[in-house]
């Protein structure tokens, strides 16, 4: 009889185990969240941010990630471009501002204080039913051909731009608010924002759509505005217009912008041209504080996880090291 008990207690110990690990495997992100449940007590309040479209795709994903841990905390993000992130973190209107550019000497001066939390770059799109699609694929722009475009103000053709004898024009499209695309695209180019010539559109989504409802139409957006979140393919609707870095002629296959994948393997190898590929920043006023400080801690170190999932580029160890050593503990 005690040996028949023994060998029931065994059992149901090794069921008990095998349970244990089984919900384990069964439920990884659950676990990790009891896990960052024990390492951080739950806070509780509220955190409000705005600012860069670049950034807004992530900040969500974050903030879906980090309510799990504190879920008493309230999270409110709201989109509207670098200019809105940065003025209303230095009027105190949020928390937290998303900012896709470097910061100005004049926002420095208002006491910004701001870290790089990821990377990201700007490509040119292009309507999917261009009738010159298929030459643009195998042969892509040069540097000049934007050029000539966005800040010469050039009218031209997409004939000259396949070298063939299509006379159909091209609609530039820009962005009308203040933001790190724009002023990345134009640094590029070596200009300023204001710079730019085109139709001006306001918003990432806004410049996808008028390009994507425009077949002469050719823009510019953030990784994750002209790719698809989920697919990794471009956005329904658009293709990316790979660039002729090296002018020979044709798009080489470590130029091929296809897929998001594609795209993300040219700018780290630095095959892309590195200046539509910037730092994105969180910016406060003086110092983070309270939850907000929290959470910007946490996205600086289990927050990085999340990071190619979503389909960002991830900054250096270095610069994660000085950022969080800058908040402080």
């Amino acid at each position: 009889m005690v040996l028949k008990n023994l060998y029931v207690m065994k059992v149901a110990g090794i069921v008990a185990i095998s349970l244990f690990f089984t919900a384990g495997l069964m439920f990884p992100h659950n676990a990790a969240a009891r896990q960052d449940s024990r390492e951080n007590p739950p806070i509780e309040g509220s955190i409000r941010i705005s600012g860069a479209w670049a950034l807004y795709p992530m900040v969500v994903k974050w903030a879906e990630e980090f309510k799990k841990i504190h879920p008493k905390v309230r999270i409110d993000i709201s989109a509207g471009g670098a200019g809105k992130g940065v003025a209303d973190a230095l009027s105190g209107l949020v928390d937290i501002g998303m900012v896709s550019r470097e910061l100005r000497p004049e926002e420095i001066n208002q006491k910004a204080f701001f870290v790089p939390v990821v990377k990201d770059a700007v490509f040119p799109t292009i309507n999917a039913g261009n009738p010159m699609l298929r030459e643009l694929l195998e042969k892509g722009l040069k540097k000049k051909d934007f050029s000539d475009m966005w800040v010469a103000g050039r009218p031209v053709t997409w004939g000259e731009l396949t070298r063939t004898d299509n006379r159909l024009k091209v609609r530039v499209y820009t962005r009308s608010d203040s933001c790190g695309a724009a002023e990345t695209w134009a640094k590029y180019l070596g200009a300023h924002q204001e710079d730019l010539r085109g139709v001006a559109v306001y918003g990432d989504p806004g410049l996808a759509e008028a390009v994507r409802r425009d077949k002469t139409g050719i823009g510019y957006n953030n990784l994750n505005f002209a790719y698809d979140l989920k697919t990794g393919q471009p956005v329904p609707g658009l293709q990316i217009a790979p660039i002729d870095v090296n002018e020979n002629g044709r798009i080489d296959p470590e130029e091929r912008l296809g897929t998001k994948r594609e795209a993300i393997r040219a700018v780290e190898a630095g095959v892309y041209p590195s200046p539509p590929a910037r730092d994105l920043y969180l910016v406060t006023k003086e110092s983070f504080k309270g939850p907000a400080k929290v959470f910007v801690q946490w996205i600086l170190t289990d927050g990085q996880r999340y990071v190619d999932e979503v389909g960002y580029l991830t900054i250096g160890k270095k610069q994660i090291d000085e950022a969080i050593k800058k908040i402080g503990p």
